[in-house]
């Protein structure tokens, strides 16, 4: 068996177009997993938090109506099922972006529109992990990068839900970052809990200083999280140019978009997907990013 694994890691490595074909396949399946997790991981969340709230307050915990009518969720069970008609998805009803092209965005029973973002999420993973995998080609850093890039998908669409950055989910990708730096995948170990500590504690400073000023929160500690696993996986050399980046990308997306919506430019907007996007930019393009704005400056 061991063998099986080394002749396809070899394979990978010397025939590109395998070694994409395979990443690309595989991607759009976790994609259609990641749209499980990010409808399902808030509301188990939710659940989670009204039966510790009962009981801290020493309720009776009678069941409530979601208890009867989901009585079980996880990101396993129950099956999928139209949320309209509830006729269970059959499997060649649930291949990635194919099934939603065959079935022209509708549900095969009752004709109810399935949202075109189940593609979309898949297509994303896919094309990004593409990206990862080119950029990398068959090495341990791009398995690494490509987890860690299903995970900012993941996170990123449960904030612009939720506003919500699940410890579940960056608290895992910190210590992958930092066993990742033991192992000698990423940066050195010293770089790496450096880069983590103050990746965090930059946005938690901030966070107190705009509060201590204003009264109001300006971001959330699942921020903070995620900007540490970002210091974990580059060194904090390499956090500067995150956060400006990310608060560029911000300034431009959520302008544009509140905007579009018609809403009050003092409407809260999720930070976490700038972060997502300004993280997963600079693990890929920081070296040359740094390089282009020093040249900018004239150094």
């Amino acid at each position: 068996m061991q063998n099986f694994f080394l002749d396809i890691i070899t394979v990978m490595q010397s025939q590109l177009w395998f070694y994409l074909l395979t990443v690309g396949l595989v991607s759009l399946c976790i994609g259609s997993f990641l749209n499980v997790v990010i409808y399902r991981l808030p509301i188990m969340m939710q659940r989670e938090w009204q039966t510790e709230c009962r009981v801290l307050l020493a309720d009776d915990l009678k069941p409530t109506k979601a208890d009867n009518t989901e009585a079980e969720l996880n990101l396993v069970k129950p099956n999928s099922t139209c949320p309209k008609c509830k006729t269970a998805i059959k499997p060649w009803q649930n291949i990635p972006v194919i099934s939603w092209l065959l079935l022209k965005g509708r549900c095969a029973s009752c004709s109810n529109p399935i949202s075109v973002r189940y593609p979309i999420v898949e297509m994303l993973t896919a094309i990004l992990s593409l990206i990862v995998a080119y950029t990398f080609g068959a090495t341990e850093q791009s398995l690494l990068y490509i987890l860690i890039t299903w995970l900012l998908v993941t996170l990123t669409f449960i904030d612009i839900d939720h506003m919500l950055l699940p410890d579940q989910l960056t608290l895992p990708l910190l210590w992958l970052a930092l066993i990742a730096s033991v192992m000698g995948i990423t940066i050195l170990p010293t770089d790496a809990i450096i880069g983590a500590a103050c990746g965090y504690l930059s946005l938690w400073s901030v966070f107190w200083l705009f509060k201590l000023i204003t009264g109001k929160e300006g971001m959330g500690y699942g921020d903070f999280k995620l900007l540490a696993v970002f210091g974990a996986l580059l060194g904090w050399q390499s956090l500067l140019t995150i956060v400006l980046l990310s608060s560029v990308v911000g300034a431009i997306i959520g302008i544009a978009l509140l905007s579009i919506q018609g809403k009050d430019k003092a409407t809260p907007i999720p930070f976490g997907p700038y972060l997502a996007i300004a993280g997963w930019v600079t693990l890929l393009w920081g070296t040359q990013i740094q390089v282009f704005y020093f040249n900018l400056l004239g150094y």
